[in-house]
């Protein structure tokens, strides 16, 4: 038995924009201005937009990430959906069919998207090479342990698995917070 460690990076609020999307928000012809790289070529972008739910309330200064994709989808915590008043409905990035939709509001124009509203599932980042070190394929469910006066276990993590990912954690704010963890905190998983 091992124990294998991989590090956490916290997912704050943030979408995906499609390129019509994208030239609606922030006008014809408009392109995204990297600004931080991410891993497997994303890209936090200058861009912001203000995601408005119902009752008129609004997130403002919602990130843009890149590249484009060919669906927008916004990502957001549950205490983030409890506040514009839209259902949370947990999905693997990408799995957007039948979740709410919300409004975007950009400097040039406004959408209301029919769907695409999601709080991302905790999910592991890793190569094939980390993959293969800890016995583990595309797509699989496992359990991590979180140490700390707060810690404790993780169950249902996908994993992910690419040539372009660096191995690290993705968990939104409200797991964060829950367990006290920091970014680049470093979590456990055995292998037996």
């Amino acid at each position: 038995m091992k124990t294998l460690q991989i590090p956490v990076g916290i997912s704050a609020r943030h979408l995906h924009l499609c390129q019509e999307h994208l030239e609606v928000l922030f006008g014809e012809g408009a392109q995204l201005h990297p600004i931080k790289t991410l891993m497997g070529g994303q890209y936090a972008a200058d861009e912001r937009v203000t995601v408005v739910g119902n009752a008129g309330r609004k997130l403002e200064n919602v990130r843009v990430l890149g590249p484009l994709r060919g669906a927008t989808q916004v990502e957001i915590s549950k205490t983030d959906a409890m506040f514009l008043k839209v259902e949370g409905v947990l999905r693997d990035s990408g799995d957007i069919e039948g979740t709410p939709g919300v409004t975007l509001i950009g400097p040039k124009g406004e959408v209301t998207l029919e769907t695409g509203c999601i709080v991302a599932k905790r999910h592991i980042h890793m190569s094939p090479e980390d993959a293969k070190n800890f016995g583990l394929e595309d797509k699989a469910r496992i359990s991590v342990e979180l140490e700390g006066e707060r810690g404790g276990m993780m169950h249902n993590v996908l994993v992910r698995v690419d040539p372009t990912f660096t191995l690290e954690m993705h968990i939104d704010t409200d797991e964060a917070n829950a367990f006290e963890v920091k970014s680049n905190q470093v979590i456990n998983y055995t292998v037996e």
